[in-house]
C-alpha cells in the first residue's frame, strides 16, 4: 500500500522560473468525492491511472498505476469530468528535497502552487524564498478541487481570490 505525504504551498514571485524546465501534464478524474479519487493523468509522453484515498492530515493513501497514452487520452476527452487540469509541473531541487511547482494554465490559469512530498507528516525542511503560504488543507487547491472550482472564479465569489 503506497502512501502519500504532500504539504502544498503557494508560489511568489518569478525567482523559481530559472532553475528547471518543465513538463505539460493533462489531467482529469473520473471520481472526485470526499472519499477517494480517481485520476487520469498524462505527464509528458506517459500515462497513469491513479486512485486516492481521503486525506489525514497531510497523508492519503495512493495507488499509481502506467496505463496506455491512447486509453488516457480518450479517458480524459470522453469520460473525466470538466474542464480536465492544464498545467505544467517544474521539479526543483532545493535542500535535499524535491519542490514540484504546478503553473496552471486554461480554467485555472495564473494559478502557482508548490508541492514537497515528505516521509513523515512532521519531517522537518527548509522552504525556498519562492514558496509562500501553506494551503495544504484547503480543498481549493486540490486538483480534484480546481476541476469543481476552477480558480478563474475565486476572484468573483465572496471569500476567494489571491491570499
Amino acid at each position: 500500500m503506497g502512501i502519500e505525504i504532500e504539504r502544498k504551498f503557494r508560489v511568489t514571485g518569478n525567482a523559481w522560473r530559472d532553475l528547471a524546465v518543465g513538463t505539460e501534464y493533462h489531467q482529469g478524474y473520473l471520481c472526485a468525492s470526499g472519499d477517494r479519487t480517481v485520476r487520469v493523468r498524462i505527464a509528458g509522453d506517459k500515462a497513469f491511472l491513479t486512485i486516492k484515498g481521503k486525506s489525514s492530515g497531510v497523508s492519503r493513501m495512493e495507488f499509481e498505476y502506467a496505463i496506455p497514452l491512447e486509453d488516457a487520452r480518450v479517458l480524459l476527452a470522453e469520460l473525466c469530468e470538466q474542464p480536465i487540469i492544464e498545467k505544467k509541473r517544474y521539479k526543483i531541487n532545493y535542500q535535499g528535497f524535491v519542490w514540484e511547482v504546478d503553473e496552471f494554465f486554461g480554467a485555472n490559469a495564473g494559478l502557482l502552487v508548490a508541492e514537497i512530498e515528505l516521509a513523515e507528516e512532521e519531517q522537518v525542511f527548509e522552504k525556498p524564498p519562492w514558496v509562500g503560504a501553506e494551503v495544504s488543507n484547503d480543498r481549493r487547491y486540490s486538483n480534484a478541487g480546481l476541476v469543481k472550482h476552477p480558480f478563474s472564479c475565486w476572484e468573483k465569489e465572496s471569500g476567494f481570490g489571491e491570499e
